[in-house]
């Protein structure tokens, strides 16, 4: 069977999406909200898309998936990747209708997009470039290129080394955030073609 990638099923909107995308490149996929095959998965992987708020519960009422995974990456040492709203669960808090708490797995807020020019429309949608910060370079997931990108909320990292990439749209926006063995990323690898592909394929062997 080798290695299972569990894809945490808590009725995120781009779940199967990114699951063929994980086929596509090799995985082996299991679909769950089961807290014990999380528990015993080799790589994690959280989907998400549409509100902060919305995200947050539908976790929240997964039973004992937020505790799997933390056991799971902090306890086990498995990879772990947050894919856009996966990506922002992984915040302290978001600001998304209303206040709503996040993971805390990384310090910093989720928060509308402000560009500092006004002819630049929110939402940040379409292809953008993908600059790997110059701490994070030779990262084994995250490197440059252009990916797809689809989110009107941002997430405003609190400490610089948090931050494996950023992107620009009418300012600097974090596109990509991680620690040890866990990472999340603002765009949508499963619609970024090539290069997200590859980033799906080098998550897969990466052994942090």
């Amino acid at each position: 069977m080798g290695e299972v990638t569990a894809l945490v099923d808590y009725g995120a909107g781009n779940l199967h999406s990114v699951e063929n995308a994980l086929r596509k490149v090799g995985a082996n996929v299991s679909v769950t909200a089961d807290p014990d095959v999380i528990r015993a998965a080799d790589r994690i992987v959280l989907p998400g898309v549409g509100s902060f708020k919305a995200c947050a519960e539908g976790l929240r009422a997964a039973e004992g998936v937020i505790e799997a995974m933390h056991e799971r990456v902090f306890v086990g040492g498995a990879p772990f990747l947050g894919i856009c709203v996966g990506m922002q669960l992984l915040a302290e808090q978001g600001l998304e209708h209303g206040r709503t708490e996040g993971l805390g797995w990384i310090d910093g807020g989720v928060r509308l997009i402000e560009p500092s020019d006004p002819s630049v429309k929110v939402p940040h949608m379409g292809w953008n470039d993908v600059a790997a910060m110059p701490h994070a370079r030779g990262h084994a997931v995250i490197e440059g290129g252009e990916a797809y990108f689809l989110h009107s909320y941002h997430f405003k990292v609190r400490h610089h080394e948090d931050v494996l990439a950023m992107t620009d749209h009418g300012g600097g926006l974090v596109a990509a955030v991680g620690r040890e063995n866990f990472l999340g990323v603002q765009f949508h690898p499963e619609k970024s073609q090539a290069y997200g592909l590859t980033l799906l394929e080098r998550f897969l062997e990466w052994k942090p």
